[in-house]
């Protein structure tokens, strides 16, 4: 049997009614605001995860261009990602809406996104249209500051992440809306948030030269976070594309851009190929990490990065 198999055209209905149960949703018609039971979600979201099964990672430029689908319709379109530079989690889409709303864009937490709808090309969402149109104005054209992010969760009523290292989403910690206005003026104007747009095209430098760049990311779309960098070797070895984990990274440079990883240039040369029209099989991730000789990320993290707030 081949290490990557041929991708599927959608997941299977299963994998979508997961998600779906996982979040239990009302809408009050009156106020037109969406109420999650993320204690539920948290019950749900850890038995989704088996090692035997695995999770499922898909690349970034498939989720590019799906539409983004309130419970009473359409926002817009997926653009780009925001991540976390110190956990690698998924922190935001940044979502294209078009005519809608003026061409503003807007962000969107994967907190919200209850189903990932493969044949429809649409990720839904537990907002309102009108949730979206009054949410935070921020200017996705620069860096989101603490202050911006803490402005954003505070209308939604999520937890700030910050402060969980080791999770991608978080449990809500405790806090009324009557605490808002002085957390968000104790925040930082610091930002820890990076697009994948401008990631792409980084240099990777590995420990005895540099070997390519950056030019795509693998999510794990249930936990949002980034698995693998896609890296492009074509200076070296043409044609080839190899995963790195951002487990193996030993600093970034974000002034120079350029990505530096505790490997050699002939371990990465032998590595693994990626076939970016296949799927990404645990078979695969075997065989990844075995060549490596680094423990692999789900036998660590099978409880604590599948659950989502």
């Amino acid at each position: 049997m081949p290490l990557m198999q041929q991708q599927a055209a959608a997941p299977t209905a299963h994998r979508m009614h997961q998600r779906e149960a996982a979040l239990t949703v009302a809408v009050d018609p009156t106020l037109a605001v969406v109420v999650v039971d993320r204690t539920a979600a948290v019950a749900n979201a850890v038995n989704w995860y088996t090692p035997e099964s695995g999770e499922m990672l898909t690349n970034a430029g498939q989720l590019k261009g799906l539409v983004i689908r309130a419970t009473d319709g359409e926002i817009g379109t997926v653009d780009q990602f925001y991540f976390d530079d110190e956990t690698w989690a998924i922190r935001y889409l940044t979502v294209e809406t078009g005519g809608w709303l003026g061409g503003r864009e807007v962000l969107i937490s994967p907190v919200s996104i209850t189903a990932t709808d493969w044949q429809g090309k649409c990720l839904d969402v537990a907002l309102t249209k009108r949730q979206v149109e009054n949410s935070p104005d921020l200017d996705t054209h620069r860096p989101v500051s603490r202050q911006d992010e803490a402005a954003y969760l505070g209308y939604y009523g999520y937890p700030y992440y910050w402060g969980f290292p080791q999770a991608s989403l978080v449990v809500p910690g405790p806090g009324g809306p009557e605490l808002l206005t002085d957390k968000i003026q104790s925040e930082s104007t610091d930002t820890h948030l990076r697009s994948t747009e401008e990631v792409t095209g980084y240099r990777i430098e590995a420990a005895d030269g540099e070997i390519g760049h950056v030019d795509g990311f693998i999510l794990d779309d249930e936990s949002w976070a980034i698995r693998y960098m896609e890296v492009a070797t074509r200076n070296w070895w043409p044609g080839k594309k190899v995963l790195v984990s951002p487990s193996w990274i030993r600093r970034v440079s974000w002034t120079d851009s350029t990505v530096y990883v505790g490997l050699s240039r002939k371990a990465i040369q032998t590595g693994p190929e990626y076939d970016k029209s296949a799927l990404i099989t645990r078979e695969y991730e075997d065989h990844l990490y075995a060549h490596y000789g680094v423990a692999p990320y789900w036998l660590h993290n099978v409880h604590r990065e599948a659950v989502l707030p």
